[in-house]
């Protein structure tokens, strides 16, 4: 049986306050850099110390800073293994390797669908990707769970690696933009779902922002935001049908089994399309 708001009895909700876990429905919903509180805990100042009872900045979105980290050693590698400097050719080992390039993808290097998300062009690159991921992290992560967080997140990259081969194949594509741009549109839509439509409307905003600079700014993989954000939609409204009860009562395994179906099927076009 669904749980009702505590301040409105008679509104089901799937939703639980971040800090109380008291269920709120989408009126009773603040956002904030640690989930969705209840009016009461809106208030209160975020603690970002460790203590018994107190969720810490990491801890509350663990996902989001191992992707950070792991985006941050990889742009380390390239730089220690590339030509000198901040600047990453494409002809350093690493984006060499690992990037994505269709010819390379058709041939069987699939793991490059994958890997060219870790990588990045330049110092500018990955601090835009980073800071994004950061931001959008820290609100997405604990509102839905660290499962849910990380299943949209690698289907997104999928979703760019897909767009950017249809696109443009035999350019050679890093960054983890599209992933990125799938946790924008996930950000929008689950924001839209729980009645967040001003905070909504400022991603999409945002998000209408990054598609204008990836038209008109060159070198900018426009395949890849596209097909991320495609897919980060699609990973978002799977968990707005589990919110609705479309999926069953035990929703969460029900709803990473589909968002892995859309990875899988993802991946498949993407190499059938290199």
């Amino acid at each position: 049986m669904a749980e009702t708001c505590y301040r409105h009895p008679d509104r089901e909700t799937g939703v639980s306050c971040s800090s109380c876990g008291r269920p709120i429905c989408p009126e009773c919903m603040t956002p904030t850099p640690v989930g969705m509180r209840c009016p009461e805990c809106s208030q209160q100042r975020t603690k970002v110390t460790r203590g018994v009872g107190e969720a810490s900045l990491g801890s509350a979105a663990p996902a989001t800073f191992v992707l950070i980290a792991l985006n941050v050693a990889a742009f380390v590698a390239e730089i220690a293994t590339g030509s000198g400097g901040f600047s990453i050719s494409t002809t350093d080992r690493l984006p060499f390797d690992f990037g994505l390039f269709g010819p390379w993808v058709a041939e069987g290097e699939w793991y490059r669908l994958l890997t060219s998300g870790f990588l990045h062009g330049g110092l500018i690159h990955i601090g835009f990707n980073m800071f994004a991921l950061y931001f959008l992290g820290r609100i997405l992560e604990p509102a839905i769970g660290t499962p849910r967080f990380l299943a949209v997140y690698f289907v997104s990259l999928l979703g760019g690696s897909l767009g950017a081969l249809l696109l443009d194949p035999n350019a050679l594509t890093l960054g983890a933009s599209g992933a990125v741009f799938g946790i924008f549109a996930a950000t929008f839509v689950i924001a839209r779902r729980r009645g967040l439509d001003a905070f909504a409307s400022s991603i999409g905003m945002i998000i209408l922002l990054n598609l204008v600079i990836s038209i008109t700014v060159p070198n900018i993989s426009l395949g890849g935001h596209l097909g991320g954000l495609v897919a980060g939609g699609a990973c978002a409204l799977i968990i707005v049908a589990g919110e609705q009860g479309m999926l069953g009562r035990n929703r969460l395994p029900a709803e990473l089994a589909a968002m892995i179906a859309l990875g899988i099927v993802t991946f498949a076009a993407a190499i059938t399309v290199a």
